[in-house]
């Protein structure tokens, strides 16, 4: 099957014929992000009016239930004024009345320099930039709520916030980063790398791939907007019965949530599609890079948890707009049935933002060791271990609300177990570190970085899968840190790590690498230095979301505050480096800096608009660093013999 859509991607039909001239759209036709913020505005005010109409006709419990239906639906319009804007229905609409699509160099044509990222396109590199200056703006917004959080905890009694402020802070820091970031890496990274990793020339969707981008600032906006009309202050798990009771802003909450789980389903069908139909002549499973294989498995929990998530979202907006009664006890549903739907979700969620990384550092770590990748296939079965292992925890996060108790030990064992197919993966780590002649550049010490991390993270998540244990510390801020040893120890350490390896391949850029030891060595020491400390505060019994606690916990509180900030700091400096080597300098760098044998190394920096100018054949596997006599990766530009004889022999296999 790959092989015939590889065909049928490289004669491109669609397009007027050769020598013909093509014709740019006019300006209208060429819809942007200006015109997108046009069609939300209109469409939040027609959704609203309608809610208030629709709702007036009710017998309404409270007057709140009318401005529940009309947020709601002004939110949902306003996501189809924003689409209509960006001119996503355009190609639907130009299909209805017969006309033909314009041709992808068309396209490519009549958007180029800065307008293609402000614009729907379907060029999978461009949206991977999308992505990436995206993840970074919510990930900063994000960190901003964080420094406010540490700011009122420098004091158990001075307070800079309210009580009810302060939740809505915690509430907007944590589903920001939950909901927001779960694409920090298969957004920037997969989007754009995954096509040049496999020897494909796109994508197998790319209007679902744009689609899955341009749905994330909708979901930022309104989650920002919550903070206009009361917030929320359940946090980002939002629990019945109180997300059902909260004010307004818990609309904005449901709406922001499950919107970013259709762009996760989105973006995840499509990467699987793509991986399993649009490889290369050659690029066998056991040739796959181990980037793809995480991104792979990603990809299928997106596409298997993300609709629960979406379900429970919606059955939320019901319960809180025309009353039905889900998870409302009093009238016959279950707040235990929307933990079980939660946590369905959100357990795999864990892993949606981690196995990405473990697939950036096992990726890196060839490399910089110049030595193939040990036990390839056993990374590659870690990971999908741990997908399939992911489904089977989720009621670990309800051994403190009076689940079944018989159920307990089942849950813990299986949550135990998942540690198995990690191990397996540090192992492989381990392996290929042994013996090897390893360059320290920036991005490995990002990787040498996660694993320090993640095992902490690791380690105290023993104690969350055992019940005694868990039901002394749940709840706490020893969670609290296990967790973010757990994600941003993981997550966005291999997150800047892949930013400093693949820059220079996405834009033709090289991150200054002064400023990035820099920043290294004050991002992972004020890390640590922010989070250790907090395991021994939730030992101490600070619990989370208080804003006043124990006064013999001051001085470990300001401990933590201080180094929070200068964590901030750290960040800040990758922020200005980004800006400053991209904007200001541009260090150019379009050769392969780091020797890598990776097939999108093997092309021009950045890449041309069709990745690879003939369909390549794959050779070899891409870590075989010292290997005597390995053949290239690919070849780039076979003889039309040779490709019809991969092609031939790909096809003799499938049959096979």
């Amino acid at each position: 099957m790959s092989v015939d859509i590889q065909r049928a991607g490289a004669q491109r039909p669609g397009g007027p014929p050769p020598g013909e001239p093509r014709h740019a759209r006019v300006w209208w036709q060429r819809p942007n992000i200006v015109t997108g913020l046009i069609g939300a505005t209109g469409g939040y005010f027609f959704g609203h009016w309608l809610g208030n109409a629709l709702g007036s006709g009710y017998q309404q419990v409270a007057t709140s239930d009318q401005n529940n239906l009309a947020i709601v639906l002004g939110y949902v319009f306003l996501l189809v004024g924003w689409l209509a804007g960006l001119g996503v229905f355009n190609d639907l609409l130009r299909q209805m009345i017969g006309r033909t699509l314009p041709h992808e160099e068309e396209e490519a044509e009549a958007r180029s320099g800065l307008a293609r990222y402000f614009a729907y396109t379907l060029d999978h590199k461009v949206v991977g930039i999308q992505y990436l200056v995206g993840m970074i703006i919510y990930f900063c917004t994000a960190g901003l709520f964080a420094m406010a959080i540490r700011a009122e905890l420098l004091s158990p009694t001075y307070h800079i916030f309210s009580s009810s402020t302060y939740l809505e802070i915690v509430g907007e820091h944590g589903t920001m980063m939950m909901m927001l970031m779960s694409s920090a890496i298969t957004g920037p990274f997969g989007n754009y790398l995954v096509p040049l990793m496999i020897g494909s020339k796109r994508v197998a969707f790319p209007r679902i791939e744009a689609l899955s981008f341009w749905l994330t600032p909708v979901a930022f906006l309104v989650l920002l907007s919550s903070l206009l009309i009361g917030g929320f202050p359940f946090g980002w798990t939002g629990y019945a019965p109180l997300s059902i009771q909260a004010t307004e802003g818990a609309d904005s909450y449901a709406f922001a949530f499950g919107l970013m789980g259709i762009s996760i389903i989105l973006a995840g069908f499509n990467l699987i599609v793509t991986i399993i139909c649009y490889r290369a002549p050659g690029m066998r499973w056991s040739r796959l890079p181990i980037f793809v294989w995480a991104v792979l498995t990603t990809s299928f929990l997106m596409v298997l948890a993300a609709p629960v998530l979406v379900g429970g979202m919606y059955m939320l907006l019901t319960d809180r707009t025309v009353q039905t009664a889900f998870f409302s006890d009093q009238l016959g549903g279950s707040p235990y049935l929307y933990e079980n739907v939660f946590w369905f979700f959100g357990h795999p969620e864990v892993y949606i933002l981690a196995l990405p990384g473990f697939g950036v550092v096992s990726e890196l770590l060839p490399v910089f060791c110049r030595k193939p990748l040990f036990a390839y296939k056993v990374s590659a079965a870690g990971m999908l271990g741990v997908g399939v292992l992911s489904f089977f925890v989720w009621q670990h996060h309800l051994f403190v609300s009076g689940i079944n108790p018989d159920m307990r030990p089942l849950f813990m064992l299986t949550t135990e177990l998942i540690s198995v197919p990690t191990g397996f993966i540090f192992l492989v780590a381990l392996g290929t570190l042994w013996q090897a002649k390893i360059r320290f550049t920036v991005p490995m010490l990002f990787c040498f970085a996660f694993f320090f991390n993640f095992l902490i993270g690791g380690v105290t998540g023993v104690f969350q899968s055992d019940v005694p244990a868990d039901t002394t510390v749940h709840g706490s801020f020893f969670v609290m840190a296990h967790f973010h040893y757990t994600i941003m120890g993981g997550l966005i350490f291999a997150f800047m790590g892949a930013c400093y390896y693949w820059l220079p391949k996405m834009m033709g850029i090289k991150l200054d690498q002064t400023l990035g030891k820099i920043q290294f060595w004050t991002m992972f020491i004020f890390f640590n230095s922010t989070f250790l400390p907090l395991f021994a505060v939730g030992m101490a019994g600070q619990p989370r979301r208080v804003f006043e606690y124990a006064r013999n916990l001051e001085t470990l509180n300001d401990w933590v505050s201080i180094s929070s900030f200068c964590l901030g700091g750290s960040i800040l400096i990758f922020v200005i480096n980004f800006v400053y080597s991209t904007v200001i300098v541009r260090i150019r760098e379009e050769g392969n800096p780091w020797r890598s044998r990776g097939l999108e190394w093997q092309v021009p920096s950045p890449p041309p608009h069709e990745n690879f100018r003939h369909i390549p054949v794959v050779l070899s596997g891409p870590y075989e660093y010292g290997v005597k006599g390995a053949p290239p990766v690919a070849d780039l530009n076979p003889p039309a013999g040779v490709l019809a004889r991969a092609y031939a022999s790909a096809e003799a296999g499938m049959e096979a």
